[in-house]
């Protein structure tokens, strides 16, 4: 009889283990012990249908809840999704690149929310979508801006003479955790290795301004390629540094310019807003200008000056009161999202 007993639990105990527990084979169990009279048999297999009739309410109760929670997940994506948008070619700002969308991943979302135990109000799990067009598809063409979808900006520091005011400008940039771009004129890298170094090393963006700041449009496509890649070889040899920019010295540049420097992996970089701190403004009216025409996406064009130097706690206050994060150049032409961040007088 005792065997009998163990027999029929591990029969039960099996059936649990690969899935028959909810098919007529429990049925059958039972009536085959009612055949062979034994009545403790079937009142042990009634114990082991009540069980199992149990574990099958509690599991259609569970997956009634996973339904519930899979379809207000998908009505929350309805709701939340955000459409990506393509790279495109403006008539004025030339290459205007793509912006990531953002998608509710529901799959993962009815994990996290399984793993919670189905909360009132669903988890959900973001990711980002590419857009069809990004800046590659675009070919070589000028940049001037960033996404206007994107809240961010950027300060591009374009350095060819003097290096007094670089202590003050890196000071206030490392104070307010912010990273810049700064573009170095080859004749001034050769003679400020260690300066463009640690720039470097705080986290800074460094690329590549020519060699020798000359009218880039005036120049043939031969002059044009070695005044770039003179640089260019200095921002690897000396610091190691991976650049994918390009910015012309004074704006100058004509389609040959952005080809050959398209030819060589780099980016042709112009700027939104211009500090014209070459003619020494009064900082205030700097901060004034960037706090007037800073919009999404805008390259904020300076040199390390006097008047830049000064105006530069203010500047950054000015972006970040408009709800913009500051990033460098690459960040904000990229088509990564970047997180909403709050006002400073918040």
């Amino acid at each position: 009889m005792k065997r009998k007993r163990w027999v029929a639990a591990s029969l039960c105990f099996g059936a649990l283990l690969i899935g028959l527990q909810f098919s007529p084979a429990v049925d059958r169990f039972v009536e085959h012990a009612r055949e062979k009279n034994d009545a403790e048999w079937a009142a042990d297999g009634k114990r082991t249908l009540s069980s199992l009739l149990s574990v099958r309410a509690w599991s259609d109760e569970e997956g009634e809840r996973r339904a519930r929670m899979l379809e207000r997940i998908k009505a929350e994506a309805a709701k939340r999704n955000i459409p990506a948008v393509d790279a495109q070619i403006d008539r004025v700002w030339k290459a205007i690149p793509g912006y990531n969308g953002l998608e509710v991943d529901v799959e993962k979302s009815l994990e996290l929310a399984e793993r919670q135990s189905f909360p009132e109000t669903p988890p959900l799990v973001f990711r980002e979508v590419p857009p069809q067009v990004d800046l590659d598809q675009l070919g070589p063409n000028p940049i001037y801006k960033g996404n206007p979808a994107k809240p961010m900006a950027a300060l591009m520091i374009n350095v060819a003479w003097g290096d007094e005011y670089l202590p003050r400008m890196l000071d206030v940039l490392r104070k307010e955790k912010v990273h810049a771009t700064f573009f170095f004129d080859g004749m001034w890298l050769k003679k400020n290795i260690p300066t463009a170094r640690k720039i470097m090393e705080e986290g800074h963006e460094v690329s590549n301004h020519a060699y020798s700041h000359r009218d880039m449009s005036k120049l043939s496509r031969t002059q044009a390629a070695a005044e770039i890649s003179k640089t260019e070889t200095m921002l690897k040899q000396e610091l190691g540094a991976q650049n994918r920019l390009f910015a012309p010295p004074s704006g100058d540049y004509n389609q040959m310019t952005v080809d050959v420097a398209h030819q060589m992996n780099l980016r042709t970089i112009l700027w939104t807003i211009d500090t014209l701190d070459w003619k020494k403004p009064e900082p205030s009216s700097i901060v004034h200008k960037i706090a007037t025409r800073i919009e999404p996406g805008s390259l904020i064009l300076m040199h390390p000056t006097s008047s830049s130097s000064a105006a530069l706690p203010g500047i950054i206050r000015a972006i970040r009161n408009k709800g913009l994060s500051l990033g460098t150049v690459s960040e904000v032409i990229s088509p990564a999202r970047v997180p909403k961040v709050e006002s400073a007088g918040q």
